[in-house]
């Protein structure tokens, strides 16, 4: 099987760097975006497996963002992060097409294991788009 590609969106830079070296010592392909436009610029030149996707925002928040990767890119999975959870946020985001909610700071290997459940789970599914 191919190695799964991840594409983490958080406009905090240090962040994202942390992330990206911690996900591709364990085998992923990640790519990193500033922002939800630059996110969706990314998915249209090359489809990732799975988005982590940091709710809160300037501009194009989360869920906005998430909207927009589900109309576009209906088979990528997107994990929500955020640091600022509600429950309403949550049911929002599982209602607009989001696979699982976490918050920030997430463990790595809890987010490890919902990037890999989040393939699995589409794999399984099966079919072609």
């Amino acid at each position: 099987m191919d190695a799964v590609s991840v594409l983490l969106v958080d406009d905090e830079q240090g962040f994202l760097e942390a992330m990206h070296k911690r996900l591709v010592r364990r085998g992923l392909l990640v790519r990193m975006a500033g922002s939800g436009a630059m996110a969706l610029e990314m998915l249209d030149e090359h489809e990732s497996d799975v988005v982590s996707l940091d709710q809160k925002m300037p501009e194009m928040d989360g869920l906005q963002t998430l909207i927009a990767i589900k109309a576009r890119h209906p088979r990528v999975k997107v994990i929500m992060l955020t640091g600022h959870a509600t429950v309403d946020s949550a049911v929002s985001g599982m209602a607009l097409g989001a696979f699982e909610y976490l918050v920030k700071p997430c463990d790595l290997e809890t987010l490890l294991a919902q990037i890999h459940a989040s393939v699995g789970r589409r794999e399984a599914g099966g079919g072609l788009a």
